[in-house]
């Protein structure tokens, strides 16, 4: 799955994302995340602090199950929200190659499905 170009121009303004993972148990677990796109991959690349150790990046390398999701309110006159939702399977990688974690490990999602909307058409207002 590819992301438009409206998708990555969003994306690209974008610092902060909402990562869900499942546990082991099956409960979901839901994180804010630093994000980039990398387009040597096509993926979403999450890194950070201490990623290695931290429980989201034990239930991808677990299960492999993620949704991503980036939103906001561009205007509330008129009212316009814009969002991508990115449904996929993701890698726990402990140390790639150019990663811009802290400790080098990050979660790199793999986009099964991307759902948007807003990104594309900043005239048009967003059921509310």
């Amino acid at each position: 799955m590819s992301f438009t170009d409206a998708e990555l121009d969003y994306l690209a303004t974008q610092r902060l994302g909402r990562l869900a993972t499942m546990q082991p148990d099956g409960t979901l677990q839901v994180s804010p995340v630093g994000f980039r796109y990398n387009g040597a991959t096509r993926t979403i690349d999450i890194g950070g602090h201490n990623m290695a150790a931290s429980r989201k990046f034990r239930n991808v390398a677990e299960n492999g199950r993620v949704a991503f999701v980036v939103d906001d309110i561009a205007s509330v006159q008129p009212w316009h929200v814009r969002c991508v939702e990115i449904r996929g399977s993701a890698e726990a990688i402990t140390d790639p190659a150019g990663s811009g974690g802290t400790d080098g490990a990050l979660i790199r999602i793999h986009p099964g499905r991307v759902i948007s909307f807003g990104v594309d058409a900043p005239g048009r207002e967003a059921a509310g």
